[in-house]
């Protein structure tokens, strides 16, 4: 069993803050496919929690989980990557002047420069986890920062993008300040994952105030659910 709340995230937050989003059966809970891809059990050594995640992503299903290297029996790996989790332990958090809140109107921008820059999945009502904030120049969206997963007590930063052609200019620091401005208003702490091959990532978060915490291992996962029936048939 998990010892930290941030050891199973997604999970704290969709029984916890964003319950509203879940989408539950017994130990295993999933977002809206439109809101986030993420999936979670309350603790992946748990044969019954696995089931339960099979009856919630239905024979063949795949679910994105966090934390997994090996699935119990019933499941295959589709593809595996490794990421880092950081939490503020000395950021400077300040709102900036210069920041819009974003909202469904700026869903299109919002996916456009997500397209163009790729900093993680963001899907049509992702806007809707938290507080997104942009910057625009001469009405354009350049920069882009929000809020994601909310396990109680925290919440994570996450969509941190720049418009290539304004890179180098601070955006993107000034923006990761004014969202953990807003989230430590709240009295909740800032987090974040990145990529562990993504040095560059991880080097301007350092010196932001962000410390790793943990390695983990994001699994897309298959149920063999499908298969087996098709054998008992």
């Amino acid at each position: 069993m998990s010892s930290h709340i941030l050891d199973n995230p997604a999970w704290a937050a969709l029984t916890g803050p964003h319950a509203h989003f879940a989408e539950q059966v017994g130990r295993a809970a999933r977002y809206p496919a439109d809101v986030a891809p993420f999936h979670a059990v309350a603790d992946t050594a748990d044969v019954t929690a696995w089931a339960d995640l099979a009856a919630l992503v239905g024979p063949g299903g795949t679910a994105s989980v966090r934390g997994v290297t090996q699935p119990p029996s019933g499941w295959e790996t589709v593809r595996t990557g490794h990421g880092v989790q950081l939490t503020d332990t000395g950021l400077h958090a300040a709102f900036d002047p210069e920041a819009v809140r974003l909202g469904p109107d700026d869903v299109p921008e919002i996916l456009d420069l997500v397209a163009r820059t790729r900093p993680g999945p963001f899907l049509p009502r992702t806007v809707e986890m938290g507080t997104y904030l942009g910057i625009r120049r001469q009405g354009r969206l350049v920069a882009l920062a929000g809020e994601r997963l909310r396990p109680p007590g925290w919440t994570e930063i996450s969509a941190v993008c720049t418009d290539p052609g304004h890179r180098g200019q601070g955006l993107a620091t000034r923006l990761v300040r004014a969202v953990a401005a807003v989230i430590k208003e709240r009295g909740e702490r800032p987090f974040l994952h990145a990529s562990a091959t993504n040095a560059g990532a991880i080097r301007l978060y350092e010196s932001l105030g962000f410390t790793p915490r943990s390695r983990t291992v994001f699994a897309l996962v298959r149920s063999l659910e499908a298969a087996v029936l098709e054998e008992t048939a």
